[in-house]
C-alpha cells in the first residue's frame, strides 16, 4: 500500500529518498512560496508540519491539511498541541503525534542561559558597556539556589538535569510522581508549599485545563523576595498582569519569558520595557539539531505506521 505525504518542498528534496526506502512507493504533495492545487488535496494521507515551514509558511501549511479529506496522520515538530487547530484534527479522527523530547536540550541551555543572565544582572552590564562605563559590581551565583521546577517531562527534566551540575538544589513539580525522577520531585498540589523555598521559578509544563492560570497574584507573592521567574512552557501559565505588577514592586528580581498569552507580543505591552525582564521570541528550542531530531521522529513514526505498529509521542 503507497501514501502520499504532504511536507515543505525542501524536506522532500533533502529527505524524500531516505523516506521512499522506509515506504516504498510514497508520493509527495509539497509546499513550496506557491498555493498547493486543491486537486492535489484528496491525495493527502500523511502530514508532516515541519520546523522550516513555521511560523511563515503555518498558516498556509494548515490551510491545505485541514481541507485534506483523506488526511489519516499528522506529525508535528513541536511538543505542545494546546492550540485549538490541533483539536480540529483530532474531532476527524486524524491521529497526531509530536516531536515532544527533540527540542529538550536547547530550552533547558536557554533557561539555564536565562538563569545566568538574571542572576548576573547581564542586562546592566550591557547597558554599561554602550555607555562606555567600566564599573565593578558583585553578582549573585547560581550555586546554592533552590530552583523550582514546574513540570518535569523531557524539558524539565534536562533543566533539573543542568541545573544540579551548576550546583544548585532542584525539586519539581508533577501530577504524579514516580519515584524515578532526576531530582527531588513533589505532586503539584504542593505547590503553595514550594514556592515560598525557591529562589528561581521555572515553568515548563504543559498547557491544559489544570495549569491555566497556574501562577497568579498569590502565588507569585508566596515567592521570596528577589526571587526570579523563567517561562519557557506557555504564555498562559502565568498571569501576566500579576507578574507585571510583582516585578513593578520590586517583589521579584526578574523574569525570563520566551512564551506569552498573545504571540507576537504586542508592541504596548509592558513586559518590553521592564528593565528586569528579557523578552525572547518563543524560539528557546529553535536550533539546527532540534529541527534534525524532530524529522528523524518523523522517520522513525513512518516506519512504524507503514508497519502497523505504535507511534512515538502520539496524543491520546
Amino acid at each position: 500500500m503507497s501514501f502520499t505525504l504532504f511536507c515543505s518542498a525542501e524536506l522532500w528534496a533533502a529527505r524524500g529518498d531516505e523516506w521512499r526506502a522506509i515506504a516504498p512507493g510514497l508520493r509527495a504533495v509539497t509546499l513550496a512560496d506557491d498555493e498547493v492545487p486543491e486537486s492535489h488535496f484528496a491525495d493527502i494521507d500523511i502530514a508532516f508540519f515541519s520546523g522550516d515551514v513555521w511560523p511563515a509558511r503555518g498558516a498556509n501549511f494548515m490551510k491545505v491539511a485541514l481541507q485534506a479529506p483523506n488526511l489519516r496522520w499528522l506529525h508535528v515538530f513541536n511538543a505542545g498541541v494546546d492550540h485549538p487547530v490541533f483539536g480540529m484534527f483530532r474531532e476527524r479522527g486524524v491521529r497526531l503525534t509530536t516531536s515532544s523530547g527533540a527540542s529538550a536540550t536547547p530550552i533547558a541551555q536557554t533557561v539555564m542561559m536565562q538563569l545566568l543572565a538574571l542572576s548576573r544582572g547581564a542586562a546592566e552590564w550591557r547597558d554599561l558597556q554602550h555607555q562606555h562605563v567600566w564599573r565593578q559590581r558583585d553578582v549573585v551565583d547560581l550555586e546554592g539556589r533552590t530552583v523550582g521546577v514546574i513540570g518535569l517531562g523531557a524539558i524539565g527534566s534536562e533543566v533539573a538535569r543542568l541545573a544540579a551540575a551548576f550546583g544548585m538544589r532542584v525539586i519539581a513539580t508533577r501530577r504524579t510522581p514516580t519515584g524515578a525522577e532526576p531530582c527531588e520531585t513533589w505532586a503539584s498540589e504542593r505547590l503553595h508549599e514550594l514556592l515560598p523555598l525557591v529562589d528561581d521559578l521555572v515553568l515548563t509544563a504543559p498547557l491544559t485545563p489544570e495549569t491555566h492560570g497556574l501562577i497568579g497574584a498569590d502565588e507569585l507573592a508566596l515567592l521570596p523576595a528577589g526571587a526570579t521567574v523563567v517561562n519557557v512552557g506557555r504564555g498562559e501559565l502565568i498571569d501576566e498582569s500579576a507578574l507585571v505588577d510583582a516585578l513593578t514592586s520590586g517583589h521579584l528580581g526578574g523574569a525570563a519569558l520566551d512564551v506569552f498569552v498573545i504571540e507576537p507580543l504586542p508592541d504596548d505591552h509592558a513586559l518590553w520595557d521592564l528593565p528586569n525582564v528579557i523578552v525572547t521570541p518563543h524560539s528557546a528550542g529553535t536550533t539546527n539539531l532540534s529541527r534534525r531530531r524532530a524529522v528523524e521522529m518523523f522517520g522513525d513514526n513512518l516506519r512504524r505506521f507503514v508497519a502497523g505498529e505504535p507511534l512515538r509521542n502520539e496524543v491520546a
